[in-house]
């Protein structure tokens, strides 16, 4: 009975510790998901600067590769801003402009993406084109890109009616390469 009664308390003693032991991986482990969170906002926050660094070239950029390359006169500002769908909702549109063509008014909408896939080209043109149906008379979808993910996918959007402009194809310079060219003068 007394080795039995020793036995059961090594036994308690051993349960206690892993008890313990369970509980800091459970603190380790929340504080890990914490940290993850944060990490995953942080490049969230990154992801969208550069996504909008890219829009803020294609703004300055597509006028002109838009009049050379379509005869589209871009008549107003291009920027982004929510605008309603057809239905009544609204939804953000990352590149969007009035223009014309041949003296008809036509409206550009596009989307930037750092990294151009034939599954973002068919989310492009379902949530924003199929939902702006109707709302314009003409549309010029485009997309901008620094690269695309496989080499149809540029020609997948050319199928779809879709102009695509990489980085590459906008001007140098502007405002940012004259500050940070004067900042090392």
């Amino acid at each position: 009975m007394g080795e039995l009664a020793e036995a059961q308390k090594h036994t308690e003693a051993r349960l206690d510790e892993l008890a313990k032991a369970q509980r800091r991986t459970e603190e380790a482990l929340c504080e890990l998901t914490e940290e993850h969170r944060k990490t995953r906002e942080q490049l969230g926050g990154l992801s969208a600067t550069v996504g909008y660094g890219l829009e803020d070239k294609a703004y300055i950029a597509l006028p002109g590769l838009l009049q050379k390359d379509f005869g589209i006169s871009v008549t107003g500002k291009i920027n982004r801003k929510h605008v309603e769908d057809r239905v009544g909702g609204f939804i953000e549109v990352n590149i969007i402009g009035e223009a014309t063509r041949n003296g008809k008014k036509i409206m550009i909408v596009g989307e930037s993406k750092s990294q151009l896939s034939q599954k973002a080209v068919d989310t492009f043109i379902r949530k924003k084109l199929k939902r702006l149906e109707g709302v314009y008379e003409e549309m010029l979808p485009v997309l901008v890109t620094y690269m695309t993910t496989a080499h149809d996918v540029e020609e997948y959007a050319k199928k779809k009616g879709i102009a695509l402009y990489y980085s590459y194809d906008f001007p140098q310079g502007g405002i940012l390469s004259t500050v940070i060219n004067s900042d090392f003068e």
